[in-house]
């Protein structure tokens, strides 16, 4: 009797054992919530306010012998002066490059030397940037054109937009529910669609100095300002059906 006892004993705690072992194994499966999944886009056009033109200037002969040499620092004083007319503070007008080439005649050594010298002019808007060049030696511009151009306050605009996607996402979301009878939930996840923006600069009829004027107030100002930069997202995002 006390054999079996002792046998009961041990039998007992293993059967309760596997039992536990047994039911921790289960796993109860929720049901899964109803949802909706949709995507909602917004997007805004805004001018560039900040606006980098890079102007080259050279040297040149005023004469075909290659004499009476226009230098560089008279051209830059011209260009300085359109600048400071225009408004343009100098931080906004700053060295970009220097270069400096000689020039060979059949088999002799080069004994001429011309330098040129790029700047870069940050505006808020192109209106001023025909007269600045006009304040120049015709001849000593050698090039200009539109760097890039940028607007201040793209973070807050960024924000903005997504915002405004979110909420469109949201909408559509509400009046499709709507639409079979059911009701809008909490938002379970929002996705980020990374559109993000890649302005190129676009102007039209843009009179860049390409072509001598008789004096610099006879360099009409132009009145075409650059492509609007386009900012667009789009928002992901999963919604409880209640």
């Amino acid at each position: 009797m006390k054999k079996l006892a002792k046998l009961l004993m041990l039998v007992v705690p293993f059967g309760l054992g596997a039992f536990a072992s047994t039911a921790q194994q289960v796993i109860v499966e929720k049901p899964q919530p109803k949802k909706i999944e949709v995507t909602g886009s917004a997007e805004q056009e805004v001018l560039p306010d900040e606006i980098y033109v890079s102007v080259t200037l050279r040297e040149y002969f005023k004469d075909k012998d290659n004499k009476n040499k226009v230098d560089i620092m008279t051209l830059e004083k011209q260009l300085q002066k359109g600048v400071e007319e225009a408004g343009i503070v100098k931080e906004n007008f700053t060295v970009g490059n220097i270069n400096g080439y000689r020039e060979w005649f059949g088999k002799k050594k080069p004994t001429i030397f011309l330098e040129s010298k790029n700047y870069v002019i940050k505006v808020s808007n192109l209106y001023k940037i025909d007269g600045i060049i006009a304040k120049v030696d015709d001849k000593g511009v050698a090039s200009t054109n539109i760097e890039r151009f940028e607007y201040s306050k793209i973070e807050q605009l960024r924000k903005e937009i997504k915002i405004k996607a979110l909420q469109a996402a949201k909408d559509k979301a509400k009046y499709l529910l709507e639409g079979i009878g059911e009701q809008l939930g909490d938002a379970l996840e929002i996705y980020e669609i990374d559109n993000g923006y890649s302005p190129t600069p676009m102007y039209s009829n843009m009179m860049m100095k390409s072509a001598r004027v008789e004096s610099a107030d006879a360099m009409p100002e132009s009145t075409i300002d650059v492509q609007k930069i386009k900012v667009r997202y789009e928002m992901k995002t999963v919604f409880r059906i209640k």
